[in-house]
């Protein structure tokens, strides 16, 4: 993500925040994610994949990624999902969520370039990765809400 890109997130998370509300004014595909745990809400911005380019490529070939950042895969249909780590130069937790917003599994520190599949192991509306260790630093776990304008609650 380039420094234009990560400032342009940050203002408009300080423009909607200042609009009232957490998510208020602004568009779905400039929405943080946030994550309600045991120990409080855990917010990412994210980047958006939803068309099969940007789900194919994912984080492949990034060098950093920063804590409050990720990537939020967004399915036409709920399906069983999985992903590998083929190109990705860190690791990852990938955290699959159900359609009514709660996370069904966490795989936690994907290896990067590896070629195993990381099974949703259940029908899921979307999936987050975010850096790896992640999820285990900020306490989220399976069950927790995930919340997104993308993501359906049925």
């Amino acid at each position: 993500m380039t420094l234009l890109r990560i400032l342009a997130a940050a203002a408009m998370l300080f423009a909607s925040a200042c609009a009232g509300g957490e998510e208020g004014g602004v568009a779905p595909e400039e929405a943080p994610v946030v994550i309600e745990t045991a120990s409080g809400p855990a917010r990412f911005v994210v980047e958006i994949a939803d068309e099969p380019e940007e789900m194919s490529r994912g984080l492949m070939f990034r060098r950093e990624l920063a804590d409050d950042a990720g990537m939020l895969f967004v399915y036409e249909q709920p399906r069983r999902a999985s992903m590998w780590m083929k190109n990705t130069y860190i690791p990852l937790d990938i955290i699959y969520i159900r359609t009514d917003g709660t996370i069904a599994r966490i795989a936690e520190m994907a290896e990067p370039h590896s070629l195993d599949t990381i099974p949703s192991g259940e029908i899921v509306a979307a999936a987050l990765e975010i850096r790896g260790g992640r999820a285990g630093e900020l306490g989220i776990e399976p069950g927790d809400l995930v919340r997104h304008p993308l993501i359906d609650r049925n």
